[in-house]
This record gives C-alpha cells, sequence and structure tokens, in this order.
C-alpha cells in the first residue's frame, strides 16, 4: 500500500492542517523543511523533517533513529546510471551498459528500454532501501534519454520506465519522487509523490515544476554554492510558492543554508 508521509508533509509546509502521523511544521524549531547529504560524512543530528541520503552511507539503525525522530527518508537510488562502486555492479549484464556519464567516470548510462533486465535489479536495490526503514525514493538520472547514453532512447522511453519504476515502488509502499526533468513534469506527476529539482531558480525552470505544489505535493529544490545564484531572490520565489529550498555545495557534503 502506498505511503503517504511526504505527500501529507507539503501541506504542513504550505500551512495547511493536515492528518495522521505528521505533524505541522514549526518553523521556530526546524532548521529546515529538508536535507539532501550524498557525501559523508553525514550530520544526522540536524532537525529537519525530510531527509535524502544514500544508503550506503547510512545503517538501518541510523535511519530507525531519524524515524524516531518523526523525519521522514528518502533513499538515493541511481535509475538511469550504473556505478561501478556498487555491490551489485555485476549484475548489469553488458548489454544494457553504454556510455560513461560525462565527469562521472564511474558511472555508466542504462539502456532504459530494457524493462526486463533493469526493473529486477531495480525492485532489488528499492526492496533494500525498504528493508533499511526508508519511506521514500529519489530515483537519480531520469534524464538518461536526453544524454549522449551510446542508445537511442527517447522522452517516451523514459516516461515509460519511470512509471514502470513508480508501479513498483507503490506497490512496495514507498514514495517516489520526479529528480528534474522538468520537461516530463505534466506526464508524470499523477505517478510520482514529489519532485527534486536542482538549480531550478538559477537555470529559470521552478515554474515548470509547480504542478507539483497544486497538487498538493512537495516540491524539494536544491540550489548549488558554484552557480552564483541570488540566494535572496531564490529564497523570495520559494516562500512565495510554497517551494522547500535550500542552498548546498555540489558535493552534497552535511553543510547546509536555508533560507533566513
Amino acid at each position: 500500500m502506498k505511503t503517504v508521509g511526504i505527500i501529507l508533509a507539503v501541506a504542513d509546509l504550505a500551512g495547511c492542517a493536515t492528518s495522521g502521523a505528521v505533524q505541522p511544521i514549526d518553523d521556530t524549531a526546524t532548521q529546515s523543511y529538508w536535507d539532501w547529504q550524498l557525501g559523508e560524512p553525514l550530520n544526522l543530528s540536524r532537525d529537519v523533517r525530510v531527509l535524502d541520503v544514500d544508503s550506503d552511507t547510512i545503517t538501518a539503525a541510523e535511519v530507525a533513529q531519524m524515524k524516531a525522530r518523526g523525519v521522514l527518508m528518502i533513499c538515493y537510488v541511481s535509475i538511469g546510471t550504473v556505478e561501478n562502486y556498487r555491490s551489485d555492479v555485476a549484475a548489469f549484464p553488458a548489454s544494457v551498459v553504454g556510455r560513461t556519464y560525462g565527469d562521472w567516470p564511474d558511472e555508466k548510462f542504462l539502456d532504459i528500454r530494457q524493462h526486463d533486465v533493469l526493473l529486477p535489479i531495480m525492485t532489488a536495490r528499492f526492496q533494500r532501501c525498504k528493508d533499511m526503514g526508508f519511506d521514500a525514493i529519489e530515483p537519480d538520472n531520469m534524464d538518461v534519454y536526453d544524454n549522449d547514453s551510446g542508445f537511442r532512447l527517447s522522452r517516451r522511453d523514459g516516461i515509460a520506465y519511470i512509471k514502470a519504476l513508480a508501479d513498483m515502488a507503490h506497490g512496495m509502499g514507498l514514495e517516489i519522487g520526479q529528480k528534474n526533468v522538468p520537461e516530463l513534469t505534466g506526464q508524470l506527476i499523477g505517478s510520482l509523490d514529489f519532485v527534486i529539482t536542482e538549480d531550478c531558480f538559477s537555470e529559470g525552470w521552478c515554474e515548470e515544476v509547480s504542478a507539483y505544489i497544486r497538487a498538493n505535493k512537495p516540491v524539494l529544490a536544491a540550489e548549488y554554492t558554484d552557480t552564483g545564484v541570488d540566494w535572496a531572490a531564490a529564497c523570495a520565489f520559494a516562500r512565495a510558492n510554497n517551494y522547500s529550498m535550500i542552498l548546498k555545495d555540489r558535493d552534497l557534503s552535511a553543510g547546509l543554508e536555508t533560507c533566513p
């Protein structure tokens, strides 16, 4: 059965009444609505409502401790690339592995058309997240179809793959988000539970995911310090549109700046 924790939480962010386990956000006590830490070491002491981390950087016991504090936990999973340092790298046959992903020499793109090969692997990844106690999935590299992957991929291929993953996650009782790909918002919003954006303000496309707010689903927005973003203007936009925006370094280390 599908969970509703992060969906409920967006109503808190917008100041709306909710029911269920998630309690209204108290801005006087909470440093940030969410945080995103993919680099180590993690800072697990921060007072947030939602935390997105790589499952390889945290233990199940630590996930349980965070959830006991009322933190909704998102599990990072790359669904569009294979990383050569993951424990399941041998599960990916050569037939689905494409070109190296730009400046990330440890990652290669995947042929997302091959559902019969990839969905069982992603099922195992999602199940590991669930077994560790995570509530939701951050499916990274959704934009594989828009990259020089080595495969003839289309937006239609991307949509079909993402929707298959959404059905799979929901069947496991996990929420799953949209990661960037603002051009697919209209096709995906009915299947996904939240959206995570990178540099949407500095790149000028934040409004392209505003349908999530209208659907009472969260926009978890991150801007990066190396872009020279006008942080005051970004925060003004976030406040006006009920986006939860944070400022992070490109490595997504524990450092965090929040809107005043």
